[in-house]
């Protein structure tokens, strides 16, 4: 039998548009959103677009600003370096979980995902790669068992989605080339039942990524972030 699955609220229909919006750059680090424009957009009530905002407030895009209003959370060096060192925090605990216990299932799951995204990345199709990459290390989280990890994770994704955008739109095809042979090397880790090397692999991306994002920005003037 399937899980029952609830249909998506249209509170979280807005916010994953907004999200997207911001992820893909089309609204820019800063910016600010306006209600009335977002909802005769999206052709829904102002107060859907709020609880929206509010929503994606929770996951780190947007900050409401009493009597001033909602503006794209800002992409600088400090939110940068904070997510990428809060990621990595967290996969390695929940990876050396994983690397202790996963079984044939799982490791099925994350070679059919690596295989996916290798097949979006031969095809050039950049919008499904970077939802199977958060999906990927979505899977990677079977054993966390950690009710706080998972949901701060789950905060994070957008975020992590969204520089990952940035870096790409700087690097290119060697961003996917990249982010392909990390996730190679990390089933390759869990597969020897290897804490400490799944454990620098992480760091080593972690640090790899970053920086991309950074260089993005700087060179951008994070006008496009």
């Amino acid at each position: 039998m399937n899980a029952f699955k609830p249909r998506e609220t249209l509170t979280e229909q807005v916010a994953r548009h907004i999200e997207n919006l911001i992820a893909f750059g089309q609204l820019r680090s800063g910016e600010r959103i306006y209600e009335g424009a977002m909802a005769k957009q999206m052709d829904v009530s102002h107060g859907s677009i709020r609880e929206g905002l509010l929503l994606l407030e929770k996951r780190h895009l947007v900050r409401n600003v009493p009597r001033k209003g909602a503006f794209v959370t800002p992409l600088d060096e400090f939110f940068v370096r904070s997510l990428y060192e809060t990621l990595e925090l967290y996969l390695t605990h929940t990876g050396r979980k994983l690397v202790r216990n996963w079984q044939a299932d799982d490791m099925a799951r994350l070679e059919s995902l690596y295989d996916q995204m290798k097949a979006c990345y031969d095809k050039n199709d950049l919008m499904a790669f970077l939802e199977l990459g958060i999906e990927y290390t979505k899977a990677s989280l079977a054993y966390a068992d950690n009710y706080f990890i998972v949901s701060a994770i789950d905060d994070l994704w957008p975020s992590a989605k969204r520089c990952a955008f940035v870096a790409f739109q700087q690097g290119g095809n060697q961003v996917l080339e990249d982010n392909l042979s990390h996730m190679e090397q990390s089933i390759g880790a869990i597969k020897d039942r290897d804490e400490d090397r799944l454990a620098e692999i992480l760091h080593r991306f972690a640090l790899q990524q970053c920086q991309q994002v950074l260089t993005a920005i700087e060179k951008t003037g994070n006008k496009t972030a």
